[in-house]
């Protein structure tokens, strides 16, 4: 099945992702952070798959680090971009240290990474990327305007990607996870999680494994004429 690079694998959706492909028979690069015991959570659940699992640490808020991330990068048929920072406030509160690490993960690192990484696709003339972006960079979020502002860029990362690899077989496409299970959503007091998930069609949050599933899809050749498109995972919540 070849091998995927995971970004962010140590995290709700990230572990999702990497437990659906593990299954599938993919081998995967996993890349962590700080979270080193998440990894080797993630590590004892999937071994039984007998697949080949690297974990990979690097840090994407550091504008260097990508390249420690490629230097572990052998072989490889596909990227899954789902690293990821959040930040919940006015605009006007906003720090530069802030805002440096929200680009650093969500677009340069997401952009450097492919850069040095694209060649190995193009030379097998096949290869997939999928970007984990939001709901929030297709709408927009008030008290998101950051984070919004880093996953509408990478939505447009895709489209325009998709345009200058499509003739060397690589396709790239995106998901946009509307509310889901995770960490992220951990701000949120009871009454306001319940006022989210009335506004939401399907009456509910989506789940981390749910996301998992489109990743599966947008990597199989299932989808194989697809390229360049965003899939809104959501529940309704925005079509």
């Amino acid at each position: 099945m070849g091998f995927v690079l995971i970004t962010g694998a140590s995290g709700g959706i990230g572990q999702a992702i990497a437990r659906q492909l593990a299954e599938e028979g993919y081998n995967l690069y996993l890349h962590y952070n700080h979270n080193k015991k998440g990894i080797e959570e993630l590590l004892n659940s999937i071994n039984h798959f007998q697949g080949e699992y690297i974990p990979v640490q690097g840090d994407l808020s550091k504008v260097s680090d990508y390249e420690r991330i490629v230097n572990h990068i052998f072989s490889l048929d596909a990227i899954v971009h789902n690293g990821g920072q959040s930040h919940y406030g006015l605009l006007t509160d906003l720090d530069p240290q802030t805002t440096e690490e929200l680009l650093n993960v969500h677009v340069s690192a997401p952009l450097l990474l492919t850069k040095l990484l694209l060649p190995k696709m193009v030379q097998k003339r096949h290869g997939n990327i999928v970007v984990i972006s939001s709901i929030w960079g297709q709408i927009g979020g008030s008290f998101e305007v950051a984070y919004s502002t880093v996953k509408g860029a990478q939505l447009s990362f895709v489209k325009a990607l998709s345009k200058e690899v499509a003739l060397n077989g690589i396709r790239v496409n995106a998901i946009a996870p509307g509310a889901v299970e995770t960490k992220m959503v951990n701000h949120l007091q009871s009454d306001e999680l319940e006022s989210l998930k009335e506004e939401i069609p399907m009456g509910r949050l989506g789940r981390p494994e749910e996301i998992a599933k489109g990743v599966s899809f947008l990597l199989s050749e299932q989808s194989s004429y697809i390229t360049g498109q965003v899939l809104s995972i959501n529940g309704g919540w925005y079509t």
